[in-house]
């Protein structure tokens, strides 16, 4: 199994309209071979720094089946228009992927 996450900084005050582009987005994540879950996950607010915190979080079979993912006409379609939404970040999307050692 493989875990892929992207971690937002989502300046204060654009937390609505960053959850709505996920809430309203056209996904078709669930077409994709090896695709298991997918949670927006809203983190800490770091008020010294004027961001909330957001992680996407995606669950697969295999690591291959991401990186399929990322290569596939679907993922260029879900990705169109990444940040051109009404949300402010705060630099970059990180990206983090783990392979699963244990599991439950």
């Amino acid at each position: 199994m493989y875990i892929a996450m992207n971690r937002f900084k989502v300046q204060k005050g654009s937390e609505t309209a960053f959850e709505d582009v996920w809430k309203n987005r056209d996904s078709s994540l669930s077409e994709m071979k090896g695709f298991r879950e997918f949670h927006l996950l809203r983190g800490p607010v770091n008020e010294a720094e004027g961001y909330t915190l957001y992680a996407s979080h995606t669950v697969w079979a295999s690591q291959d089946d991401f990186v399929a993912w990322t290569k596939s006409e679907n993922f260029r379609a879900a990705h169109k228009n990444a940040g051109s939404g009404k949300a402010s970040y705060v630099g970059h999307p990180q990206f983090e992927g783990f392979a699963v050692v244990e599991g439950a």
